[in-house]
């Protein structure tokens, strides 16, 4: 690798925790094959690139349009070379400011502030293509929440379990759901269960990005923010808190501002350096 690029956990403070992120804050000069490359040598579900306050993101297969996970463990990299602060960052979809304080145990904190979000309606043919591809039945969903896709930067169909214990035996089929996720242009699917109001758990599968699963992904949480916002399911302004990677030994949180006079959404976490 000729670019310096750091490791970092996002969502967590435990190294063990939440999801992996690269970032490579001096990325002038890479091409697009050698940042594929670089992210592809690093396994992770996404890397992030940064040239000045421009910023792209890679999976192991492909560029990705916004990273939630990845935008966080940035902010916490730029935070630790330059002080805490804001920066706005240029994605593919539009600036995302992001803000960096420490808390009262000396942890930086990340908010970032995503582009307007909303949600759409998911076509029929493709919700039961979706649910054949999980393994799942119509009984399995949870009929107060229905399925919508949600966008908040990247396109995330969002899907809620009856049951904690549907979520937690995920075991899907990794072929075809790439297939229709690729088709449809969706990056991981937002499997959420809800524990309370306020409270989620959730799990995303990846497989457009060659990963299985992602253990916390900030861009899915802004989509879930639009979802529970657009359609009333919560009162606003609200602060949702998500618990995920809970079924992949890696537990994060992930806490979601939803304002009323605002189409953004703010996520925010924690992130630490790894070797």
């Amino acid at each position: 690798m000729s670019k310096a690029v750091q490791r970092y956990v996002a969502f967590s403070d435990r190294p063990d925790g939440g999801n992996p992120a690269g970032v490579v804050l001096e990325a002038a000069g890479l091409s697009d094959d050698r940042m594929l490359a670089i992210a592809a040598e690093l396994g992770y579900s996404e890397t992030a690139f940064v040239c000045g306050t421009d910023i792209r993101f890679f999976s192991p297969l492909a560029e990705v349009p916004f990273c939630g996970h990845a935008t966080i463990a940035t902010a916490v990299a730029l935070a630790e070379r330059d002080g805490p602060g804001e920066v706005v960052l240029a994605t593919v979809g539009g600036p995302v400011p992001v803000t960096t304080r420490r808390d009262d145990d000396g942890r930086i904190l990340a908010t970032l502030t995503s582009v307007p979000a909303r949600i759409a309606d998911i076509e029929p043919a493709d919700l039961l293509e979706l649910l054949a591809s999980l393994g799942w039945e119509a009984a399995d969903l949870d009929p107060t929440l229905p399925p919508r896709v949600g966008y908040a930067g990247a396109w995330h169909p969002v899907i809620a379990a009856a049951t904690r214990q549907r979520l937690a035996a995920l075991d899907y089929d990794f072929d075809r759901l790439a297939t229709l996720m690729a088709a449809r242009d969706w990056t991981t699917i937002q499997l959420v269960w809800r524990e309370a109001e306020t409270r989620f758990h959730s799990r995303n599968p990846f497989p457009p990005g060659g990963v299985v699963e992602d253990p916390a992904t900030g861009a899915a949480a802004a989509a879930l923010g639009a979802y529970l916002r657009d359609l009333h399911l919560v009162p606003v302004p609200a602060t949702i808190t998500i618990n995920q990677g809970e079924d992949l030994g890696r537990p994060g949180k992930l806490v979601v501002g939803i304002r009323a006079d605002r189409a953004e959404i703010e996520v925010t976490g924690t992130a630490v350096a790894i070797g």
